[in-house]
């Protein structure tokens, strides 16, 4: 049953929800926007003026060179794993999703202690082959360094969205391309690239998003981005100001990029002609180029998982008894407390909007829509920067009741753990809303109709029948956004309260002293959580009907 006319009461209230929440998440940014345009510090004119182009050519430069591997490598490994069988194709299919499971801080962490003087390889060659080599040739703190951290933990962004584009698409355009004489190269080039350019864009899009949102990698290997320079400014000067007027930069690259997204893609659709369709269908490799292409995917498989998860295992175990106490035990229970809430924060609003969005169409849901998934585009740094300015700005309008509630500060929320939460569900909204949403794409408006026509009221309606049928989606989201939670480093560095530490932070204290040993234990936590949730999901995809 479809209702017309006005829209119902309960339709209204569910908007009235829907359309706070969105306020409460584009807040923050409205305030980054205003105070942009307040007058120059002494600071941010000694920035603009000396240190504002290395910051443009670091960023651009780490980005581009990071996008442009990490599209070589995706794009040819989905390729690969579709259109070809090979030996331990089934297990190298999710097994080159794993990189993901490791952020690229703790990867560069990891990779700097194997090949620093006293890391495993150096002391191999000097201990058991009597060979001393320059210390420049294991030099990888520095710009190349940065570009294969990035390149071989984020690849799979590319990998995973052009794997499942290839394994849909009809194998017409290929077999057409053999049967005309084309090679497997010219094929992959000339045919198959094109028709996925949507997906390899969107791939790179989420990959360059990441190199942007990055602190961890950047600030560990010396690198001036715009995040290591909002960092500097604002704890190392003070000047909240300048910061902002960085953010504001920084913002505006990330805009760029989106309309950049947008003139890539094109208008060019690829669509089926007929409603047969007949997926990829691997071809059986022989002889050496099977092996050669076993070395490949699995060399790229070593390199971005299983020697970075070996080389922490052993550390772990060297530094277990020293840094498995309580105070590690707090660590756990410190992000588990923050990425669960802040998790359950992003479902609830996101059960809120993506209701609203399918019972109402309109201009408003539209809008209501796009505006929910805009911070995932938005780097954490900047975000830091709109977040704490609205809570101090909220403080100053508070304070007259802080004085009659006798508070020992001023400062109230913009020190504490809800401005942090309230980061992080700005940051990973996306993510939760997505799943979300496509869970109440699956099942339609039909039993809601049906539901509506015995007489059930919306929000009975969605208790009762829409809400059970979407579990598993928001099932699904909360996981994804716990996971991200607890891997996120740049806005847990800059918001979290005075002596409230994650597993995340504390990895990233450990390495910044230079006791990478000791950062171990906290990063394999996080992987081995990230890693299980990563192999949960490809199994749930890999039973998804197409």
């Amino acid at each position: 049953m479809k209702i017309k006319g006005r829209v119902p009461t309960t339709v209204s209230g569910w908007g009235a929800l829907a359309l706070f929440s969105v306020l409460l998440l584009v807040l923050p940014s409205s305030f980054l926007v205003i105070r942009i345009f307040q007058p120059a510090s002494e600071n941010w004119e000694h920035i603009r003026e000396y240190m504002l182009q290395n910051y443009m050519m670091d960023t651009l430069l780490l980005a581009f060179w990071t996008g442009l591997f990490s599209v070589a490598i995706g794009t040819a490994l989905a390729w690969i794993v579709s259109a070809y069988d090979f030996p331990f194709r089934g297990t190298l299919k999710w097994a080159l999703l794993m990189p993901l499971a490791i952020p690229p801080y703790i990867g560069a962490y990891t990779y700097h202690g194997m090949l620093n003087y006293t890391g495993v390889i150096q002391v191999t060659l000097r201990d058991h082959f009597d060979t001393e080599v320059s210390q420049r040739y294991f030099d990888i703190m520095n710009m190349p360094g940065a570009v294969f951290i990035f390149t071989i933990f984020l690849y799979p962004y590319i990998y995973a969205i052009t794997r499942a584009f290839f394994a849909r698409q009809a194998t017409s355009l290929v077999e057409n391309a053999r049967v005309l004489g084309s090679g497997p190269v010219r094929t992959f080039l000339y045919v198959v690239v094109p028709v996925a350019r949507g997906a390899i864009v969107a791939g790179v899009t989420l990959v360059v998003l990441e190199v942007l949102n990055d602190y961890g990698v950047v600030s560990y290997f010396g690198i001036q981005t715009f995040s290591t320079a909002i960092f500097q400014t604002w704890f190392a000067f003070g000047d909240l100001d300048a910061a902002i007027k960085l953010a504001g930069i920084l913002m505006g690259i990330v805009l760029v990029l989106l309309l950049l997204e947008k003139f890539l893609r094109g208008r060019r659709q690829f669509s089926y002609s007929n409603t047969k369709v007949s997926p990829l269908k691997p071809q059986s490799l022989k002889g050496w180029q099977k092996w050669l292409t076993v070395a490949f995917t699995g060399s790229i498989f070593c390199l971005g998982f299983v020697i970075p998860v070996a080389q922490l295992t052993y550390w772990s175990v060297l530094t277990y008894e020293d840094i498995f106490s309580e105070t590690f035990l707090t660590l756990i229970r410190n992000s588990a407390l923050a990425a669960g809430t802040a998790a359950l924060g992003v479902v609830v609003i996101a059960v809120v909007i993506a209701n609203f969005t399918r019972m109402a169409k309109g201009v408003v849901p539209a809008v209501t829509s796009r505006l929910t998934v805009l911070g995932y585009s938005i780097p954490g740094a900047v975000i830091a920067v709109g977040v704490i300015s609205f809570f101090i700005y909220l403080d100053e309008k508070l304070a007259a009741l802080y004085d009659l509630t006798g508070a020992s500060s001023a400062l109230v929320l913009s020190t504490s753990l809800i401005m942090l939460l309230f980061a992080y569900i700005i940051r990973f909204m996306a993510v939760g809303y997505n799943s979300i949403e496509a869970g109440f794409d699956k099942i339609g408006m039909k039993f809601t109709e049906a539901s509506r026509t015995l007489g059930m009221g919306w929000t009975e309606t969605f208790l009762r029948v829409d809400l059970k049928m979407i579990r598993p989606a928001v099932f699904s989201g909360f996981i994804l956004v716990f996971v991200d939670i607890l891997k996120e480093l740049p806005l847990t560095l800059i918001l979290r309260p005075f002596n409230f530490e994650t597993l995340a932070s504390m990895a990233y204290r450990y390495a910044s002293d230079e006791r990478i040993q000791e950062a171990a234990l906290s990063s394999m936590f996080i992987v081995l959580v990230s890693g299980i949730a990563m192999f949960i999901f490809h199994i749930l995809i890999e039973k998804e009907p197409n």
